[in-house]
C-alpha cells in the first residue's frame, strides 16, 4: 500500500516561493530514498532533487541555490521549498521512490510560474 500524494502546487509569480508536499504512507519516507521530478509540457521527465535516509540530499544544477528538499519524519512527508521561481520551473511536479527495483510515484501537483 505505498501511496505518495503530492500538494501544494498553483500559480506563482516570477521570484516566489512555493512549498510542495509529498505525503508518504506504506513506508518510512525516513527509511527511504525519496525523490522529486517534473515535467514541463512537450519535454520528457527531469529529476529535481532526492533526499537520502541520511538526509543528504543532491539537486539537478538548474535549481542548485533555489530549492531545498526536506522532510519531516513525525508527519512522514518529504518538501519541496521552490524559492526565486522562474518561468522554467513550471510543470507537473512527482515525488517518486524505488522499492525493490518498482517505481513508485504520486498523482503530481501543478506549478505555474508566471512572468
Amino acid at each position: 500500500q505505498v501511496q505518495l500524494v503530492e500538494s501544494g502546487g498553483g500559480l506563482v509569480q516570477a521570484g516566489g516561493s512555493l512549498r510542495l508536499s509529498c505525503a508518504v504512507s506504506g513506508i518510512s519516507a525516513s527509511a527511504n530514498t525519496i525523490n522529486w521530478y517534473r515535467q514541463a509540457p512537450g519535454k520528457q521527465r527531469e529529476w529535481v532533487a532526492t533526499i537520502y535516509s541520511s538526509s543528504s540530499a543532491p539537486y539537478t544544477d538548474s535549481v542548485k541555490g533555489r530549492f531545498t528538499i526536506s522532510r519531516d519524519d513525525a508527519e512522514n512527508t518529504v518538501y519541496l521549498q521552490m524559492s526565486s521561481l522562474k518561468p522554467e520551473d513550471t510543470a507537473v511536479y512527482y515525488c517518486n521512490t524505488i522499492i525493490r527495483f518498482r517505481d513508485y510515484w504520486g498523482q503530481g501537483t501543478q506549478v505555474t510560474v508566471s512572468s
